[in-house]
């Protein structure tokens, strides 16, 4: 197994890149590392680490930096020897068996895109998620904030492909799917999660129904579907609330104070749970590759388990399973149209009023 990483991706690159690298060659023995960067940055790095003889390691210079202001057009057109870039170029290339950044995450997903292509049937790419709903489960929920304005075909697709990664990820035989909305009745919601609804309800999948804000930690369902906008908005709420929670408790200095020490390894064990370096990445689901986004923040700990992950998907060949998905589960036009019909009239038909009604 291959990776690219890019080395000069987060916020505190090459050094917790690097480290995270090393970290993951220690634990898995058939692991090699191409590490995508500024050659003498690396080769410095590698040599504070001990490390600079380490066999399985391999470096390709990379001189362009990406800046966080940077478009990504702007990055496609004018760096094309950024590390991001020549990573996906190693992946696009067979070179390496997957890529893993921390860096800029909208040029990640548009130069996975572009040079990786999308699979046959996929109409956009998605990135997800994943919530802890205890004993060690996550729930997905996806689109986070690829796609801001979806369609139906969009969240039935969503909802494929997540049920795909959750079952060779998470080992989940058979993943529950929920839509998110405003109640649990299939009348409940705007447009798109009225016809959403019914696209999914007919889809094959297994399929429990809304889902409701609250119901987003109970374990309701393992994959979660809405549009990228409302994705987005719970996603960054998630990542403030444990944060706000264990200021108030401890105080802004994160001294434990005079917490019980059964409440404290209780919130101890809460923070661990919404810790996304104990996850490390997320795949964008729906290209034609393997492409792991992790958080810019990552400490060395989130990028090697993100290297873990592009094991364990590339072992489970996730390309290959989403496309046989997307056949199987594939909605045609005319399925679109009614899913439309049906959630507009029944729409209309709940709050229709008649001359009989009272005021």
């Amino acid at each position: 197994m291959v990776v690219a990483l890019d080395a000069m991706g987060g916020d505190f690159a090459p050094k917790v890149p690097i480290a995270g690298a090393l970290a993951a060659l220690d634990q898995f023995s058939n692991l090699e590392v191409i590490l995508v960067g500024r050659n003498a940055d690396i080769q410095s790095e590698l040599k504070a680490a001990g490390r600079e003889k380490e066999k399985r390691i391999r470096i390709e210079d990379a001189p362009d930096i990406i800046e966080m202001t940077d478009s990504p057009g702007k990055v496609i057109r004018s760096k094309p020897n950024s590390s991001l870039l020549r990573a996906v170029d190693l992946h696009h290339d067979r070179v390496a068996d997957a890529v893993v950044s921390a860096g800029h995450t909208g040029v990640q997903m548009a130069a996975s895109y572009m040079k990786l292509g999308l699979i046959e049937g996929v109409r956009r790419p998605t990135i997800g998620g994943l919530f802890p709903v205890g004993q060690g489960r996550f729930t997905l929920i996806l689109d986070v904030g690829a796609n801001t304005d979806c369609k139906p075909i969009n969240l039935l697709q969503f909802a494929v492909m997540g049920s795909v990664y959750m079952k060779i990820m998470m080992k989940v035989e058979n993943p529950n799917v929920g839509l998110l909305s405003i109640g649990e009745e299939k009348t409940k919601g705007n447009e798109l999660v009225l016809a959403s609804h019914y696209l999914l309800e007919t889809s094959g999948l297994n399929f429990v129904g809304n889902i409701e804000g609250r119901d987003l930690l109970n374990s309701k369902a393992d994959v979660i579907v809405c549009d990228g906008f409302v994705g987005n908005v719970i996603l960054k709420l998630a990542e403030s609330l444990t944060h706000f929670i264990m200021a108030r408790i401890y105080g802004s200095d994160g001294a434990a104070g005079t917490v019980d020490a059964v409440v404290n390894d209780k919130l101890n064990s809460l923070r661990r749970d919404f810790d996304y370096s104990e996850i490390g990445g997320v795949p964008l689901l729906g290209v034609d590759g393997l492409s792991i986004i992790c958080h810019g923040g990552s400490t060395a700990k989130a990028i090697k388990n993100a290297i873990r992950e592009a094991i364990t998907l590339s072992e489970g060949n996730l390309a290959n399973a989403l496309s046989e998905g997307i056949k199987l589960y594939d909605a045609g036009m005319l399925a679109r149209g009614v899913a439309r019909y049906r959630g507009y009239h029944d729409k209309k038909d709940e709050f229709e009023v008649t001359e009989d009604d009272d005021d």
